[in-house]
């Protein structure tokens, strides 16, 4: 029996707001059930876990799954997680489950994925070959490209020896073919399904799909029915039997046909909530007939970070970073040129590969195409490139046929790629050549047919555009054009990083109405800084000129110990070390290296210039983490309570704006991380905090505001779930005064009031906010939840407001 053919779960009540645990063997079930009795106190309805299914052993992270038929055991197996649930339940929370349908890991052993093994021995012919994008007509001679070997396959023979039925390489181990054991090993691996290879050719010889560039993760086609039930048979038995209640889908773009998958997915689980990891670009939208509550929540995060950087000083600050750093345009001197140039060498080099697999497809469909013919290798290929670069969102849904029920995004995607197309020809010298663009757009529209080439060519069309805007932009750009780190985030756009108060509302307003089960995130375990990191960093667009002049100080001097080895690693380590806040070396140093090597500017992940990464440590193990840190610290402190306004202000912003805030592990309380690992490691639960404030103990520090800000927004959204879901409303309240654009207020259901504060620096330095009032929207009185006071209404004075917090969380009595 499939697992579509199983009856559906019975749908449960959405959740009111999730709270986000990172597994891993440090941190198992048994260490979550632990922490169930504090997170049920702190008001969250759902505990949301990441991968529980079989990963690679030692896995920090649960995305390598091996085996979709079992419960991580490493994390306490079945029973624990059964266990989990029934803890959450008995305090009345239930469980969503991060799902990952796009990928499976090529892991060492690669006998712990018994899929991909069976594959591996019998080819084609096995019945799990369906599993797998593999191309088998990619060359090599029909085998598959394993490129595992650390060296020139003639250099790495002495490694490879046959042990019985399997051949054994360092830590990895391969089936061998029935009847071929006793072959000389030449001719033995020769004769293999798999063809053994060093692991530079990745780039360009890869025949199977990979998420991203990473060749350690292989791609599964859940578009067929049979591997889709295989697959999310297990997953979808916890949700009938009441383990699980929802679900967050890992990278839907990578899949042949998203919004396809999402209906199954949807009928499967009787309609259990379900977000996905979806990033939208700039004006994108969720493709309307997707079957889900909305997004994992980056949008929602772009409009939060947004509010609170200054428009004028972002500007300036723009102007310091080019003064220090004195960019090339393309290497992060300008943001457009700079994601452009990262969109050639990624496509021209990472993924040339999946590039060629398309244009061996198209020059199928050219050849049989009476009107389309003709066109050479070359042109199909730069045409294939010239489109990829030049799209501004992360795919098209041609492949979707639920892309039917939303005619207005299917006109968006032809729009798009007739823009793109139109600008893809000039690089051609002859306007017949350029007729290569036009065969590729009408074969990425799905414009020639639903034969097997087309289909194919328009769903990895759809997958390489996917993974060239991630790597190009989330991976490299955003490494590369680092005037205001807190901007380069997932979703962002470090361009244009500014969000007015009107385009904030008008973003609510819109989510309320379309998706208002969304869920919404300041930080997660991908996010490059916590919140607290960016709003930390958010605050120098306010004073640009301190920050100048920290730069200078901290440059002074040169022979007073090492140097950085250039400008663009010393803007990008002191203001990351800013963001920190206490910067260590342990905790700076991982993140900085991975930074430049990203960024790819002076070493690589796989170039690794050692003299320049030891370069590296030195710098920022006598600059920010060294006597030089002071100067960090000395800024910090005078720049305390504005930080304090961006935390608190941001988030009780996210706790209480339409959709379901999802809290990342340890951020109700102050958080400041980097980049995983960092930001993974097991969290600090304050269960003793939350105790003493609920008993009515005075916050001492930022961390206990932000935990009793926390606390009093969630259990507002469980106590009344009516206010902020679906039947719920979202009224902007605009202030008046001298200072009204510093004020970012609200109301939901007419009954919850929440004020905000933007750009506090900017605004003690104008005065305050004197004579600025908001008017509430009815006559009250109103209850203050974070210093239960009685607020007077309609019209309030914001200077006595906000005298104690930077913030207000109001509750209409009537």
């Amino acid at each position: 029996m499939t697992a579509e053919s199983s009856a559906p779960p019975t749908a449960t009540a959405p959740p009111t707001a999730t709270y986000r645990l990172q597994l891993q063997p440090d941190l198992p079930f048994a260490a979550a059930e632990k922490a169930v009795p504090y997170l049920a106190a702190l008001g969250v309805s759902h505990l949301h876990l990441s991968p529980v299914l079989e990963a690679v052993p030692g896995s920090t992270h649960g995305y390598d799954v091996v085996d979709h038929a079992r419960v991580r055991a490493e994390l306490g197996g079945e029973e624990g997680l059964r266990a989990l649930a029934a803890t959450a339940a008995a305090h009345g929370l239930r469980l969503v489950v991060d799902t990952v349908p796009n990928h499976m890991a090529v892991p060492a052993p690669e006998s712990l994925n018994a899929a991909l093994w069976a594959v591996l021995r019998d080819g084609p012919a096995s019945p799990y070959a369906r599993w797998f994008d593999i191309d088998w007509d990619g060359g090599h001679g029909g085998r598959v490209l394993l490129p595992v070997l650390g060296g020139r396959l003639g250099d790495e023979l002495g490694n490879i020896r046959v042990d019985g039925d399997v051949l054994r390489y360092h830590d990895h181990a391969f089936p061998i073919r029935p009847g071929t054991e006793r072959l000389p090993l030449p001719r033995l691996l020769d004769a293999q399904w798999y063809r053994l290879s060093w692991w530079r050719l990745a780039r360009s010889e890869i025949n199977y799909r990979r998420f991203f560039t990473i060749s350690e993760l292989i791609g599964v086609r859940v578009e067929d029915e049979a591997v889709f039930g295989a697959t999310h048979a297990t997953i979808l038995r916890l949700l009938r039997e009441g383990v699980v209640d929802g679900l967050r889908i890992d990278h839907p773009d990578g899949l042949a046909a998203p919004g396809d998958y999402l209906a199954r997915l949807h009928a499967a689980t009787g309609g259990r909530w379900t977000v996905v990891e979806k990033i939208l670009t700039g004006r994108e939208r969720l493709p309307h007939g997707w079957s889900c509550a909305g997004t994992t929540g980056y949008d929602a995060l772009r409009h939060l970070d947004g509010l609170f950087v200054c428009p004028l000083g972002s500007g300036r600050l723009f102007t310091v970073y080019r003064d220090f750093v004195a960019p090339l345009a393309d290497a992060g001197g300008d943001w457009e040129e700079t994601v452009r140039r990262a969109a050639y060498e990624v496509v021209t080099h990472d993924l040339a590969a999946e590039v060629e697999r398309l244009v061996r497809t198209a020059g199928r469909v050219s050849d049989q195409a009476s009107r389309q013919g003709d066109h050479a290798p070359w042109a199909l290929r730069t045409a294939i490139r010239e489109l990829l670069v030049r799209l501004p969102v992360y795919r098209p849904y041609a492949t979707d046929h639920a892309g039917a029920r939303d005619p207005r995004r299917a006109e968006q995607d032809a729009a798009m790629l007739a823009e793109a197309a139109a600008r893809a020809r000039t690089v051609f010298r002859s306007p017949q050549e350029a007729l290569a663009v036009d065969l590729v757009r009408d074969l990425a529209l799905g414009l020639l047919g639903d034969g097997p080439d087309c289909e194919d060519f328009r769903a990895r069309f759809a997958q390489t555009s996917s993974a060239l805007r991630a790597k190009s932009v989330e991976d490299t750009a955003f490494y590369r054009y680092v005037p205001l780190l807190s901007a380069c985030e997932v979703g962002a756009d470090p361009g244009a990083p500014t969000v007015g108060v009107d385009t904030f509302h008008a973003y609510c307003a819109r989510i309320q109405r379309d998706w208002p089960l969304t869920s919404t995130v300041l930080s997660t375990h991908d996010t490059k800084r916590s919140a607290d990191a960016r709003a930390r960093i958010a605050v120098l667009t306010e004073c640009p000129e301190r920050w100048r002049d920290l730069l200078r100080r901290a440059s002074a001097g040169p022979g007073e110990g090492p140097q950085p080895p250039d400008q663009h690693l010393a803007w990008t380590a002191w203001q990351t070390a800013f963001g920190l806040g206490k910067p260590s070396a342990e905790r700076l140093i991982p993140s900085v290296l991975k930074a430049v090597r990203e960024a790819g500017l002076q070493t690589s992940w796989t170039e690794q210039d050692a003299g320049y990464e030891e370069a590296v440590g030195e710098f920022l193990r006598a600059g920010p983490c060294g006597p030089a840190a002071s100067l960090l610290t000395e800024l910090a402190a005078d720049l305390a309570p504005y930080i304090r306004a961006n935390v608190l202000s941001a988030a009780l912003l996210h706790l209480t704006m339409p959709g379901v805030p999802d809290l990342y592990q340890g951020t109700e309380t102050e958080f400041t991380a980097l980049v995983d690992p960092d930001n993974r490691r097991p969290p600090r639960l304050r269960a003793d905090l939350l105790t003493e404030l609920d008993d009515g103990a005075d916050p001492q520090d930022l961390s206990a505001e932000k935990l009793l800000l926390t606390a009093r927004a969630l259990r507002l959204r469980r106590d009344r779930p009516d206010w902020f879901g679906v039947h719920g409303t979202y009224t902007p309240l605009h202030a008046d005064g001298s200072a009204a654009g510093h004020c970012l207020a609200f109301v939901r259901a007419g009954r919850a009031v929440t004020v905000a504060t933007r750009l506090s620096l900017r605004l003690a330095e104008d005065g305050g906010w004197r004579d600025t009032e908001l008017t509430l929207p009815g006559p009250g009185p109103w209850h203050d939840l974070l210093t239960g006071r009685e607020v007077p209404g309609p019209v309030v004075c914001l200077r006595e407001l906000l005298a104690r917090y930077p913030v207000a969380l109001l509750v209409g009595e009537g």
